[in-house]
């Protein structure tokens, strides 16, 4: 099944609500259990709270969850992709590509030049790393507070400045 078979809404969204703490429970989990903690850059519920984070739920036409992200504010004019996941039960579905389109519309509409993410390197997160991929985001250097980790994979994409509608007469 895919999103054009069934509605889908991406609204903003409380990290503390129930099943939110479970999706995101599973993927600090998951985070922890394929790489050292060293390397998990992943933020908990309380961090997706903090001033400069947006958060936001995939849900479907019953409520369901399917997949969460945010957009945290680096500076007025660059953003970096958080905490995107996607429910075991909506893989395939096209609940990420989904998450990210948004998300990219809103930093977009934000002025924002540039959007960064720190995903991993290991095996696991290839088909992330794909997903982020065929979006248009191209590796980079460490950036924000990052460090150079094996573990990790940055990514950035340059997004389209929003200026005046051109005139038609």
């Amino acid at each position: 099944m895919d999103l054009d078979a069934a509605p889908v809404s991406i609204d903003l969204d409380d990290p503390h609500r129930p099943d939110v703490l479970a999706l995101l429970g599973e993927h600090l989990a998951d985070m922890y259990a394929t790489t050292p903690a060293e390397s998990v850059h992943a933020l908990d519920p309380s961090a997706l709270t903090a001033p400069g984070l947006t958060f936001w739920t995939a849900r479907d036409a019953g409520g369901v969850l399917l997949g969460c992200v945010a957009l945290k504010e680096l500076s007025p004019t660059d953003g970096e992709l958080k905490s995107m996941r996607t429910a075991t039960a909506a893989r395939g579905r096209g609940v990420g590509a989904a998450l990210l389109d948004h998300v990219l519309s809103i930093a977009t509409g934000r002025g924002y030049a540039t959007v960064h993410l720190e995903t991993g390197a290991e095996e696991y997160f290839a088909p992330a790393r794909r997903l982020y991929e065929r979006a248009g985001f191209v590796p980079c250097p460490p950036f924000a507070d990052y460090r150079p980790d094996p573990l990790s994979a940055f990514y950035r994409r340059d997004l389209a400045p929003v200026g005046p509608v051109p005139q038609t007469r």
